[in-house]
């Protein structure tokens, strides 16, 4: 089996919702270009797809709502870090010389998973992304078929917009969010919202804040 002599690059061209699917999902649409004389037969590509808070500003009502996260902005120089939004596969079926793929982006809106806690905290401006890509390349030329691993400094940046995140979860959760609460604490919130003859645990938590507490 010889050397392989194809070598790919990858540039994240665009992201945008997928207007029909069932739960929220984004499109990065991914460029690939195979430099080297053979073609490439299949690629199983892999994506880390990271968050990087330290390639843009912030205002300060949303750096009120990155506090959890972050701390308040005299710590961010040794608390804001990259760190991991998920995971993504795809297929690429046989090319020669530059191709396209859809690269799937599942996002979630549960307030405890970092990534969704910092993008809900966002009101403009960008979301600055790192797309780390490996996998595996299957080629075959004239020196027979090959399978070689993607480097694993292939990456590529990507400023999404806001809006973007913005419209995807306005349209699947229009003017809602959601949080997740122990089965105990569900209970206790049930068992209030029935006393009071309550029709929502919406207006179940709000009566909850509105309480004057007793000294």
């Amino acid at each position: 089996m010889t050397a392989p002599t194809t070598e790919l690059t990858f540039a994240v061209l665009d992201i945008s919702p997928e207007p029909y699917a069932v739960t929220p999902i984004l499109t990065a649409r991914v460029g690939v270009a195979a430099i080297g004389d053979d073609p490439v037969h299949a690629l199983v590509l892999r994506c880390q797809v990271r968050i990087d808070p330290m390639r843009r500003g912030y205002t300060d009502d949303e750096a009120t709502g990155l506090l959890d996260l972050f701390g308040p902005r005299e710590r961010w120089p040794s608390t804001q870090r990259t760190f991991l939004w998920q995971h993504a596969t795809a297929m690429v079926p046989g090319f020669t010389g530059t191709t396209q793929v859809g690269l799937t982006l599942e996002c979630t809106y549960d307030f405890e998973v970092a990534a969704a806690k910092y993008l809900h905290a966002l009101h403009d401006g960008v979301i600055p992304l790192q797309f780390l890509f490996s996998g595996t390349v299957f080629a075959r030329g004239s020196g027979g078929f090959t399978v070689t691993q993607v480097p694993w400094d292939r990456e590529d940046r990507f400023d999404m917009p806001v809006a973007v995140w913005q419209n995807l979860i306005a349209h699947h959760f229009p003017n809602t969010g959601w949080l997740r609460l122990r089965h105990d604490t569900l209970a206790d919130l049930a068992a209030y919202k029935s006393r009071r003859g309550l029709l929502s645990f919406d207006e179940t938590i709000t009566s909850l804040l509105s309480r004057q507490e007793i000294p």
